[in-house]
């Protein structure tokens, strides 16, 4: 059994571990395939969630694939990209949800003493738009988007430059996600992980994953004041 020492900072994911935005990436997407010409029918909830966590560009990328439009053989990259965030600007919030538990986990953190940020591979104005949209933004002493970095989750560059902007030690950092990206970043950065069970985590289970802990509701996650303990292997 491995412990960690007691926990400054929380770096919290956010499609799948704050809110449940697969509403807005499936009105998104739909809406960008219908102006290529595709079938948004063929690319169904369970498929996008299954394909959320990457980045906009490989859920993009992959999507289209899927409904047989091949943006880059067909020269249509940079207006199917355009496409898609002029119709995520416009949808940002409307189809999401913030998951049980999260208003009330984040102020228990806040009330414990640790600083908070908000690390996710959603580009930083998007996210923004989101966690204000929500309620959520003044909880959040940062917000690294996936374009605030050169490399995104599962590289463990965002939560060592992370770590170096907020001063924090990566054992004195937890990272809080739902899916490998979260797990095997926080793994490779030296800094602890905890993933929830309701997420994306492309639709497979995060048991076998690289976590101390897995919780069913972020108010659920053990605070300062405990010992949290579990195999990081």
């Amino acid at each position: 059994m491995n412990t960690f020492s007691p926990i400054q900072v929380a770096l919290i994911d956010l499609d799948g571990t704050l809110v449940d935005t697969l509403g807005d990436f499936e009105a998104a997407l739909h809406a960008c395939i219908r102006d290529l010409g595709g079938n948004p029918q063929a690319a169904d909830r369970a498929f996008i969630a299954r394909t959320i966590g990457r980045g906009t560009e490989n859920l993009l990328r992959h999507t289209l694939l899927q409904v047989g439009i091949d943006p880059i053989q067909q020269g249509c990259w940079d207006h199917a990209l355009a496409r898609y965030f002029h119709h995520y600007h416009l949808i940002n919030g409307q189809f999401s949800y913030i998951y049980p538990g999260v208003q009330s986990g984040l102020s228990q953190m806040q009330q414990a003493g640790w600083r908070l940020a908000c690390l996710t591979n959603k580009p930083a104005q998007y996210a923004r738009t989101l966690l204000e949209r929500k309620g959520l933004l003044n909880h959040f002493e940062h917000l690294f988007g996936g374009d605030t970095f050169p490399r995104k989750k599962p590289d463990p560059l965002p939560l060592q430059e992370a770590c170096r902007i907020m001063e924090s030690a990566p054992a004195a950092t937890l990272m809080v996600g739902d899916s490998a990206n979260d797990a095997h970043a926080a793994k490779a950065a030296g800094c602890p992980a905890v993933l929830v069970n309701y997420g994306y985590n492309h639709g497979e289970s995060v048991d076998d994953l690289p976590a101390m802990a897995f919780i069913d509701r972020l108010d659920q996650l053990p605070l300062p004041s405990h010992t949290l303990t579990g195999s990081t292997s």
